[in-house]
């Protein structure tokens, strides 16, 4: 594993090089982590590797396990589910409070982040193009006011975003969906329509939850 540099904060660097270990599968769930192999790995002591899993533990991609190792978290179908009905909610109500926001630099953004979709899906990088996904929903989060919803839509976006992982074997057959999805809540958005803007995120989730559901009913039929 990757070394951290010390020119930043060594937890900080430990939080991104395992949560980057995690979401691309080089640490599979349920394995341990154990702390002074950890920590040896990437060359801290182990009090910055404890805030690392702390913090991994609080966005649901660790469990820490009392007495012993924590380990990397599972996620069945029915998490995935549970993670997609959170996400419904959050996000369709969000939609809703910032489709009048007056900010030219929030559709910069947007249309920029779908520029960089499409420049993945051409390049075949699907994993690239699912960090610019999970992006696409935190840019829209970030003009809520209230910091509370913006929090717990990252915490979720980083939930559903470890199942999306398990997804990599679909996600060329529907990165084009998704990301034609996305240019049309952004349309909605530019025309200000909170109507055609909830309808373009419910049908967006309600498809992300039947990708879920394609991919474990495969992996059943295995």
């Amino acid at each position: 594993m990757e070394k951290v540099k010390a020119s930043a904060s060594l937890a900080e660097q430990a939080y991104s090089l395992l949560k980057t270990a995690i979401m691309s599968g080089k640490l599979a769930s349920e394995i341990e982590l154990p702390e002074e192999r950890l920590a040896a790995d990437l060359g801290v002591s182990r009090t910055p590797l404890r805030e690392a899993i702390r913090r991994l533990a609080a966005e649901g991609l660790v469990v820490l396990n009392k007495g012993k190792p924590a380990t990397v978290a599972t996620f069945t179908k029915e998490d995935s589910l549970d993670f997609m009905e959170l996400r419904s909610v959050l996000e369709i109500y969000n939609i809703g409070k910032v489709v009048f926001v007056e900010d030219p630099v929030f559709i910069h953004e947007l249309e920029e982040n779908l520029d960089r979709q499409m420049d993945a899906i051409k390049e075949d990088d699907y994993q690239e193009f699912i960090d610019y996904d999970r992006e696409f929903h935190l840019i829209l989060a970030s003009e809520n006011e209230n910091s509370k919803i913006r929090e717990m839509i990252h915490q979720v976006n980083s939930g559903v975003n470890r199942a999306f992982i398990m997804l990599s074997n679909t996600v060329h057959m529907s990165a084009k969906g998704a990301y034609e999805e996305h240019q049309r809540i952004v349309e909605a958005i530019k025309l200000k329509d909170v109507d055609l803007a909830t309808k373009e995120m419910t049908i967006h989730l309600k498809n992300i939850e039947e990708r879920f559901l394609y991919y474990y009913k495969s992996k059943e039929t295995e």
